[in-house]
């Protein structure tokens, strides 16, 4: 079926008849009544109709691989056969919907199914809190758990790091221009300490790789030490293992383990974001897995409620000192996201989803990295498992000390404004957002992923052959029949 080329308004959104309810006046409607803090609208204006999958349809007919997956929450794509068989299963026993913090058999299930998937030791001594359903609020209470724990004030935080929005969680956030229209950059603003994360393209120390991260941990170590460093006694170090919004940056796991050790022989508790790398994205069931460290506090959400908003945290007993209502959340007590979360965390561990993310991830890694050489655009490709970047570059501008270009975050754009144009949906990330980001479902088949790297290729492939031309906007074509792009050349 080839499905007709949109054409666009003045406004640039899909064209239509105002009056029938399709693309052009209900993106119009909303641009004029939603806040102006929107994003996701700005990069896709598409309004997805119906989605299966890594597949969704706009109501204009049009379909797109989802390669951002709801940035990370879709662990098995769009409406699952398990997650909608748990939520009817669950909507048909009349189950209560919202009941706070009461146990439930759901709740109980889906601690069950949680704690099923903790390293042994871990879940040993682990207790679970259920939070608001964000991440941003899990992390909040990891902080505010370490710092009852301790009687300590301050955090310490990672160049690169993306925690969350709420004033905690963005005054660990490394991102600048988040935190702009907040005094003091959120209410922990000046407690937090920001050490050098490991990014080996653009490494702070200027040597790269293995050296580069053994600096960077050596300099943590010390500062720590030092009674002039200006740290503020910290209740907690909290880190990615893999910094997703931060441009697909995966944490070496001797560098892992060396935080886990300079943290232990000191008695700083240990948190660890798990809300984006968990659930078997990064080829582990949780990313922290792959360096053998033990975490005392692990941030849960997006993936775990199976697409339902849902967000824990699970540490170390020894740090349950908490008063009852230390930390509430009118909507923590979600019955149907349980369900689906349990259904959704079992599925991942009987299908074997996170070995599957390895080997499929390690598959489009290594075909990108191969077009370095033919593609100069494309500066680095790393990430783990199905959590991929590819840092678009000047390929004109001068090499740094550890052989990196500079960031060129309009062609980024323009990569992806070409990948939209080919039905592929993925979203932007890193310094300057310069990083195309690839979150595809861990169900992606292999045909997919031959699609999906296709259209990116091409996409690439047409940037750099006017590098310095940008393009006007236009209409999206066609991604079936006689217009389509893929390996198969199927539709998406």
């Amino acid at each position: 079926m080839t499905v007709p080329a949109a054409t666009l308004s003045a406004s640039g959104y899909p064209a239509g008849d105002p009056d029938t309810g399709d693309a052009h006046s209900i993106l119009e409607r909303q641009r004029a009544r939603e806040s102006s803090a929107r994003t996701y609208a700005r990069s896709f204006p598409i309004v997805p109709a119906r989605a299966h999958g890594m597949t969704i349809e706009g109501v204009d007919g049009r379909r797109y691989l989802d390669c951002l997956s709801g940035a990370g929450t879709l662990a098995l794509g769009h409406n699952h056969p398990v997650v909608r068989e748990a939520l009817r299963r669950t909507l048909d026993s009349g189950a209560p919907l919202h009941v706070l913090d009461l146990a439930t058999p759901e709740k109980d299930d889906f601690t069950d199914a949680l704690f099923e998937t903790l390293p042994k030791a871990f879940a040993d001594r682990a207790r679970v809190h259920f939070c608001g359903p964000a991440g941003t609020d899990a992390v909040e209470a990891a902080l505010k758990l370490t710092q009852t724990a301790t009687g300590r004030r301050g955090v310490l935080a990672f160049t690169g790091a993306y925690h969350g929005m709420t004033a905690g969680a963005l005054a660990t956030t490394g991102s600048v221009a988040v935190k702009e229209p907040v005094p003091g950059g959120g209410a922990a603003g000046g407690e937090v300490t920001r050490l050098p994360y490991p990014y080996a393209y653009r490494c702070p120390f200027g040597v790269g790789g293995e050296r580069g991260a053994e600096l960077a941990a050596t300099y943590t170590e010390r500062l720590l030490d030092d009674p002039s460093g200006g740290v503020v006694p910290p209740a907690a170090m909290i880190l990615e293992a893999v910094q997703g919004e931060g441009g697909a940056v995966p944490a070496p796991d001797t560098w892992l383990r060396e935080m886990r050790r300079v943290t232990r022989e000191r008695g700083i508790p240990l948190i660890v974001d798990e809300v984006q790398t968990g659930v078997g994205r990064t080829g582990a069931y949780w990313a922290i897995e792959h360096s053998g460290a033990v975490p005392d506090v692990m941030v849960m959400s997006k993936a775990i409620g199976g697409g339902l908003p849902l967000a824990v945290i699970v540490y170390d007993q020894d740090y349950d000192g908490w008063l009852p209502g230390a930390h509430t959340g009118t909507f923590r007590g979600n019955t149907l996201a349980m369900a689906t979360g349990a259904a959704t965390l079992r599925y991942v561990t009987r299908e074997g989803l996170a070995e599957r993310a390895a080997t499929v991830g390690a598959r489009m890694s290594a075909w990108l990295d191969g077009l370095r050489s033919e593609l100069p655009l494309i500066g680095d490709v790393r990430g783990r498992g199905l959590m991929i970047g590819v840092e678009i570059v000047d390929p004109e501008g001068p090499l740094d000390s550890c052989g990196a270009r500079p960031v060129a975050p309009e062609l980024a754009a323009r990569v992806q404004e070409g990948c939209l144009k080919r039905g592929l949906i993925l979203e932007l990330g890193g310094r300057f957002g310069s990083t195309v980001r690839l979150l595809p479902p861990l169900v992606i088949t292999d045909e997919e992923a031959e699609s999906v790297l296709e259209r990116l290729t091409e996409a690439i492939a047409e940037v750099a052959k006017a590098p310095g031309k940008p393009k006007p906007s236009k209409a999206p074509e066609s991604v079936d029949g006689a217009g389509a792009v893929g390996v198969s050349g199927r539709a998406a």
